[in-house]
């Protein structure tokens, strides 16, 4: 095909801040895990598919199957669809919980899938 790019598992953008390796990154919509440290604005590379163990909600159960989003203010993923405030801040959904996670855990384990 003329138009194809990339296989899109991994996509370089500007680092939205100082990153470092397997930190969650989220570009817009765009959610990813760095490959590597990066300074804000250096290009860093996210993977975008695969499974990862990533920083979660402590206080939550996780249980497989389970939607997973990214809650960017606190550099953590959550099974909340938004922060509970008012207004609520919508957090941005990164995949699905691949193993049970117990309540309080510092991580879980997720397939990113959007």
């Amino acid at each position: 095909m003329k138009n194809f790019v990339q296989p899109g598992d991994s996509i370089t953008v500007p680092a939205p801040s100082d990153v470092l390796s397997g930190d969650g990154v989220l570009v817009g919509s765009l959610f990813g895990v760095a490959n590597a440290d990066a300074d804000s604005g250096s290009d860093v590379v996210l993977s975008t598919e695969g499974v990862f163990s990533l920083p979660k909600k402590s206080a939550q159960a996780w249980t497989v199957g389970a939607a997973i989003y990214w809650d960017a203010a606190n550099g953590e993923a959550t099974t909340a669809k938004d922060d509970g405030g008012t207004p609520a801040t919508a957090h941005t959904l990164i995949g699905n919980a691949v193993a049970a996670a117990a309540n309080p855990s510092a991580s879980g384990v997720v397939r990113l899938s959007v």
